[in-house]
């Protein structure tokens, strides 16, 4: 199942287990967050309503993006300006999508004993 959804004026379209790196976001590394502004939902071409549809997200870490360099110029004034700017983001990982989840390594579980045992004879 996907998802589109809007987070810091940007859209972004996701499923479970994408990594995005979005506008900065309140929170620390390993919290848990919900995208509420979902503007679309599928699975497999089939739309859902995306009104019902959640996406939950796990912030991987606080970051800073590559460097931006603003240079200025007029022409015949002797005016020239150099300056940097390095943008503020946070690396999300998608969790789930609409109750979709997405487990890293599924392990299968060992037989219970019960099923192992024989079954009890029949009272006569």
């Amino acid at each position: 199942m996907f998802a589109v959804v809007r987070t810091g004026g940007k859209q972004y379209r996701v499923a479970a287990g994408d990594k995005i790196a979005v506008e900065k976001l309140a929170g620390e590394a390993g919290d848990k967050i919900t995208l509420g502004d979902v503007l679309l939902a599928g699975n497999d071409g089939e739309l859902a309503d995306a009104a019902k549809v959640t996406v939950s997200a796990e912030i991987i870490a606080q970051a800073r993006s590559e460097k931006v360099i603003v240079f200025k110029k007029r022409r015949r004034h002797n005016y020239r300006r150099r300056n940097g700017h390095r943008q503020q983001m946070t690396l999300l990982r998608i969790l789930a999508v609409g109750g979709e989840e997405k487990k890293a390594a599924a392990k299968k579980a060992a037989p219970k004993a019960e099923a192992a045992a024989p079954a009890a004879p029949a009272a006569e």
